[in-house]
């Protein structure tokens, strides 16, 4: 099991502070940039490590020779997406992206995972709120994202958040037990 590292506080120094935003007086969001690629990994290595169910990416996928720093600051730069992390006490907590997918009128929603420390405290409420924020600010008309069928806290988040089961797509077929979800940003 990976835990998060909770000495040397200097290794969360998020690098990019100008696009802080409190939540609740305890929890911040911040921006995630190549520069930050080691709070990234830590939190990415722990989600695929606490819920492998949930995502695409497996742990082995992302540690030994695919852990270098290139490859995350590479992931932290993929033109038009946006990456957040939840910050509570100066600790990361909880991690999302929001990236282009194959759609020129969506963004895709993706990598959300929080910290079981801090379930149950509206962050990853916060986390799609901000996603969906970004998504209408860059002008889509749609959110899109892939959820395990037996995730049931993920659908509920989702569900809560707007988002509904979409119709599959025979062009994009989905591995099996997974499928997509979609939130309709503005009328197009």
């Amino acid at each position: 099991m990976i835990h998060l590292e909770e000495s040397g506080r200097e290794l969360f120094g998020l690098h990019s502070t100008a696009s802080t935003c409190a939540l609740r007086g305890v929890i911040e969001m911040r921006v995630a940039t190549s520069d930050d690629w080691k709070v990234w990994r830590q939190l990415r290595l722990a989600a695929l490590a606490d819920a492998p169910y949930a995502f695409t990416s497996r742990l082995r996928d992302w540690q030994g020779s695919g852990d270098r720093e290139e490859r995350w600051r590479d992931r932290l730069s993929l033109p038009g997406s946006c990456n957040l992390i939840a910050v509570s006490d100066g600790l990361p907590v909880g991690m999302v992206s929001g990236f282009p997918g194959s759609r020129v009128d969506a963004v895709e929603l993706g990598t959300l995972w929080v910290s079981r420390a801090v379930r149950g405290r509206g962050v990853g409420d916060r986390l799609v709120q901000e996603v969906q924020q970004w998504a209408t600010q860059v002008g889509v008309e749609v959110l899109l994202l892939t959820v395990a069928s037996s995730n049931e806290h993920a659908i509920a988040l989702y569900r809560r958040n707007g988002f509904d089961r979409a119709e599959p797509s025979a062009r994009e077929p989905l591995a099996v037990g997974k499928f997509t979800m979609c939130k309709v940003l503005r009328a197009g």
